[in-house]
């Protein structure tokens, strides 16, 4: 039993410092600012499968706290926080849904209600108004046709991210757990 207990807490550990390191990183190659909370959320995935999805949780808020201090774009920070450190978990869920279009309009839901959440907060807590310069070079029709593009991009994000649970699944735990049956065959 304390063997499980070690291993949930090394495995969050390590999951924890890879997102802070990602998270860290948007600091340093800005343009990764959206990429790089992303690959946060799919880690945390790891956890879920791993360990269950309260630990996952505990995980997403351990990785939420830290990126504030950590991350020197406090812009990524808020993007993990208000939807990609939590939604990987939330989707394993949604997925349990039995009805295909309920499912999907429950996870676009999710999707729109975090992204106005983190533009307003965007714009009044961190004070970063060129989101509505951007938005003039399109027209008075500019932040629509960016909301249809961010759901566009969504569905591919929530595609990649169930391509990243079945490689997971399927291939790496497989070779990770052969890896361990045979050091423990060998005695080490």
């Amino acid at each position: 039993m304390n063997n499980i207990k070690c291993y949930r807490v090394a495995l969050g550990g390590v999951v924890s410092s890879l997102c802070i390191l990602a998270m860290f990183f948007t600091g340093i190659a800005p343009f990764l600012y959206i990429t790089l909370p992303m690959i946060s959320g799919a880690l945390i995935t790891i956890i879920v499968f791993e360990v269950n999805t309260s630990w996952a949780m505990l995980t997403y808020i351990t990785v939420s706290l830290l990126s504030i201090f950590v991350t020197f774009d406090k812009e990524a920070a808020l993007i993990f926080i208000l939807f990609f450190g939590h939604y990987p978990i939330l989707k394993l869920k949604i997925e349990k849904i039995p009805i295909i279009i309920l499912k999907i309009l429950i996870k676009i839901l999710v999707f729109n209600i975090c992204i106005v959440i983190d533009y307003q907060l965007t714009i009044y807590l961190l004070g970063i108004s060129d989101f509505t310069d951007d938005f003039a070079a399109f027209g008075k029709y500019g932040i629509y046709i960016l909301w249809a593009l961010a759901n566009l991009i969504f569905i591919m994000y929530d595609y990649a991210l169930s391509t990243c649970v079945v490689i997971y699944l399927k291939y790496l735990k497989p070779k990770i757990y052969a890896g361990n049956k045979k050091r423990i065959n060998n005695g080490e």
